[in-house]
């Protein structure tokens, strides 16, 4: 075992798999002799080359519609954004192209693509630089989405999402980035249609995702001390969703809250609440509880940006209001 930054896990999943793969390449805006914006592929253009490793004009659209083409000619292309929030520039070439051309060809073409980057609420990082894209891409038939949280996982889902001959939505958080993990040495990859269980608990489910994941994890630890027993669910894939371990969970605890980092209108949350009224509502002790962002810009200012998110006390809040609630 081998302690490892989360930005680091993801450069040794693009590493081992170019090594291994040499229609693997990476093209993006600075990815090459600068490393990338978060030094993703930190030198990997001395190992592999200019042509491998593309740094790209600033053109979103150009470059994403360049790597759907070399995708449908066999290529891997893995798209890194310098910002999430940017390759809002790009959707058409992600919705139309990348998401449709297999089955609008017929199954003639293959899209093994991925478009990975930072996304997320940051620190001050402003409006445009906060975006959270979940919920822009959840209606795109043909997408994978994906969203790490770990470096363990991190490294495993992105293996995968190279290896996938479906276009591959790959959500990092920028906070996230020097979260540090002993990950294995030998190789390991890990689905991407499959949540994770972090914490099994009979009181409720918390489902949550990416960074959100660490706050639900600082609440349990107040909520244990209370007498709380939380069952905490990492969703992982956020389309398509694990309703198998998500309604398992359910059938135990009948009591939902959710906590993401998404827009509360239309975002992963409300998505899941309608299936899980859908397909288990005669489980459900409680209305499903949601905790989202506020639905406006990120502020810059730093006080004002953490009332927007959820923060770990208002899911201890959540939980007391909603074990106490009687059947």
């Amino acid at each position: 075992m081998a302690e490892t930054l989360l930005f680091n896990a993801l450069r040794e999943a693009i590493d081992e798999e170019m090594a291994r793969d040499p229609s693997v390449f990476v093209l993006g805006e600075d990815v090459g002799h600068y490393g990338g914006s978060y030094k993703v592929t930190k030198d990997l253009y001395k190992k592999y080359g200019d042509l491998r490793v593309l740094d790209t004009p600033i053109a979103e659209n150009a470059f994403t519609g360049m790597a759907v083409g070399a995708a449908m000619t066999g290529l891997r292309p893995i798209i890194e954004g310098m910002n999430m929030g940017f390759l809002l520039l790009a959707f058409n070439q992600i919705a139309n192209n990348a998401g449709m051309l297999r089955y609008t060809s017929g199954g003639n073409f293959k899209i093994p693509l991925v478009v990975r980057g930072p996304g997320g609420v940051g620190r001050q990082l402003g409006a445009e630089h906060s975006q959270r894209l979940e919920a822009y891409f959840q209606g795109v038939p043909g997408l994978k989405m994906v969203a790490c949280s770990t470096p363990y996982n991190a490294k495993g889902l992105l293996k995968s999402a190279i290896r996938d001959d479906n276009p591959v939505i790959f959500f990092e958080h920028v906070l996230l980035y020097n979260l540090k993990q002993d990950l294995p040495e030998e190789e390991y990859l890990l689905p991407l249609d499959k949540a994770e269980t972090v914490r099994e608990g009979n009181d409720v489910t918390i489902l949550t995702y990416s960074r959100m994941r660490h706050h639900v994890m600082q609440a349990v630890k107040t909520l244990e001390k209370e007498g709380f027993d939380p069952e905490v669910i990492d969703l992982i894939s956020l389309k398509p969703l694990d309703f198998e371990t998500i309604g398992a969970s359910i059938r135990k605890t009948h009591r939902v809250i959710i906590v993401e980092e998404c827009m509360r209108s239309g975002g992963i949350g409300a998505e899941i609440t309608a299936s899980i009224n859908d397909r288990l509502f005669d489980e459900l002790d409680a209305p499903v509880i949601r905790l989202a962002s506020q639905d406006i810009p990120t502020p810059y200012n730093g006080t004002l940006e953490n009332l927007t998110i959820v923060q770990p006390a208002q899911i201890v809040e959540a939980v007391q209001k909603l074990v106490a609630l009687k059947v």
